[in-house]
């Protein structure tokens, strides 16, 4: 009997089984060391979706601490495509209703996540939810709102995203907007809806809230005075700015025509601008004012000095200067409450290049330096420039081009007792910038207000001096002076005791002809400047 010998084959089984759980544990390792981070990568991407989720932006108060931008939550809606439950139910849906996704879907690069509609309205939301798709899901994002529409143009708005591309929304909007976070959207197995990991990726910042000087209040007053002056005189468009001269603050500045800055698009862009600060005009015979307040400093003139103004039309060194009405024989001051053209032309000429330097003291053709986008710095006509005519026709306000607020700045320097001011719109800013060193002679001062009053008592407001002056400035159009075009202002000064205000009224291209800012600005200016006495002075 042959006996067989197993030794050979218990071996060979041996290394068989040895090679085996080698290579058994080779792949382990491989699958749960080497290559865990890919595997744990393609496993959450199946039932996890990254989003990052701004936080809430700061509010924003007026000066007051009335609430005037703040946040709601509002649902949107997305898809994740890799995770689609019935694709032949969603598939044709998408198709119909969002043809762009569906084109990305199945045609376009492998994505895990996309938005349907963001920030849907109640109604919005109730109908996707009468869809009834269990693969469309909803998370909450949060939604600017702005309660006043009056304040629109300072406040600016935000985009789909929450990041500011206009007003104060823009010009702070690192401030309001803070940092995302991140967090994992994570399906549950059981009831396949979704959820917010409590492990947060990254925390973000918190966003921080602004108090402005603006009140709400006024801010409504300029507003509506505009509203109810564009339903006679239909003008394209126009602005009020209401600022404390001694400090700078803003308190108002609207602009007309408003826009609802809660809407979901605003089509005509241009209506969102904020024109107090970032347009620039010729605004006319309101420059008189800086013409004689430069003329009176330099002794040039006196304000009972007698000026033959030479009726309606003179020729000063050849240059033909028209008044608007036939004016004589007057006093300087006179001179300025007829508004006459020849009578401030034959003062410039005294006076030569200083008038330029004194446009430019009183921040003329420079930024005023407000917290605010899209500001211009202006334009001043230097004298190296200068043709035949342009000391003449600076006299009158042309050859100048300034913003509302630039104007504001400047007659506060008159308001306060000859400093300039830095406008101010942050309430933490106030008394952050100093008054500017006193350009001007307190004599100078009081005979500038002397001759504005004798302007502004044409427009009272009772137990107050109104200190100003009109405009009236033709608007270039195809390259030329129109005849018929015109803006209007009136900028003037409240003052009573240790109360002054800086109120100026701008209006721009009304539909009627033949009107003089006499009868077009200056009773905005009134009645913006009544209510809001009234207002501010009502314990009086």
């Amino acid at each position: 009997m042959m006996i067989r010998d197993y030794k050979p084959r218990v071996i060979l089984v041996f290394i068989a089984f040895l090679i085996l759980y080698s290579v058994i544990i080779v792949r382990l390792f491989l699958l749960q060391v080497s290559q865990k981070d890919f595997f744990k990568q393609l496993a959450q991407g199946q039932y996890q979706v990254e989003l990052s989720i701004t936080p809430p932006r700061g509010l924003i108060y007026d000066r007051y601490d009335r609430i005037i931008a703040f946040n709601k939550e509002s649902p949107s809606a997305f898809v994740l495509p890799k995770e689609f439950n019935d694709p032949d139910e969603i598939n044709p849906f998408l198709q119909k209703h969002f043809e762009d996704v569906y084109k990305k879907i199945n045609y376009g690069p492998v994505r895990y996540f996309f938005w349907l509609d963001r920030k849907l309205s109640s109604e919005k939301f109730n109908e996707y939810k009468m869809f009834n798709m269990q693969d469309i899901h909803f998370v909450n994002e949060p939604v600017r709102f702005y309660p006043y529409q009056h304040l629109a143009h300072v406040l600016g708005f935000v985009n789909i995203d929450n990041q500011g591309i206009a007003g104060l929304e823009l010009e702070f909007n690192k401030k309001l907007g803070g940092e995302p976070k991140v967090v994992k959207l994570q399906k549950d197995a059981r009831s396949k809806r979704f959820y917010f990991e409590r492990k947060i990726e990254k925390r973000g910042q918190k966003a921080d809230n602004l108090t402005l000087t603006i009140d709400s209040m006024l801010q409504f007053f300029a507003s509506d005075e505009l509203k109810l002056a564009s339903e006679s005189l239909h003008f394209k468009s126009g602005s009020v700015l209401i600022m404390n001269p001694d400090s700078g603050e803003i308190l108002a500045m609207a602009s007309y025509p408003s826009f609802d800055p809660n809407q979901r698009y605003i089509k005509d862009l241009d209506i969102t601008k904020n024109r107090v600060v970032t347009e620039c005009f010729e605004f006319g015979s309101v420059i008189k004012a800086f013409l004689a307040l430069a003329a009176l400093e330099e002794g040039a003139v006196t304000p009972e000095e007698e000026i033959d103004c030479q009726g309606k039309v003179a020729f000063i060194d050849g240059f033909r200067v028209e008044n608007w009405k036939s004016v004589n024989i007057v006093p300087f001051y006179d001179v300025i409450k007829n508004s006459s053209n020849v009578g401030v032309a034959k003062v410039a000429k005294r006076l030569g290049p200083k008038y330029y330097e004194h446009l430019r003291r009183v921040g003329f053709g420079e930024k005023t330096g407000i917290c605010f986008p899209g500001e211009p710095k202006g334009f001043v006509n230097p004298p190296e420039r200068w043709s035949r005519s342009s000391i003449f026709v600076m006299s009158f306000g042309y050859e100048i081009m300034s913003s509302v607020i630039q104007l504001g700045r400047a007659f506060s320097v008159i308001a306060n007792g000859g400093h300039k001011i830095t406008p101010v719109i942050l309430k933490d800013d106030v008394g952050k910038y100093s008054k500017g060193p006193k350009l001007y002679k307190d004599k100078t001062i009081e005979q500038m207000k002397f001759i504005l009053e004798k302007v502004g008592s044409n427009y009272p407001v009772k137990d107050y001096k109104i200190m100003g002056k009109t405009g009236t400035a033709r608007l270039v159009k195809g390259g030329h002076y129109s005849n018929k075009d015109h803006n209007y202002t009136f900028a003037g000064i409240v003052e009573k005791g240790d109360y002054r205000r800086v109120i100026v009224a701008f209006v721009r291209e009304p539909d009627k002809s033949a009107l003089w800012a006499s009868g077009v600005a200056a009773p905005v200016f009134k009645k913006v400047a009544e209510r809001m006495v009234m207002y501010e002075n009502k314990g009086d």
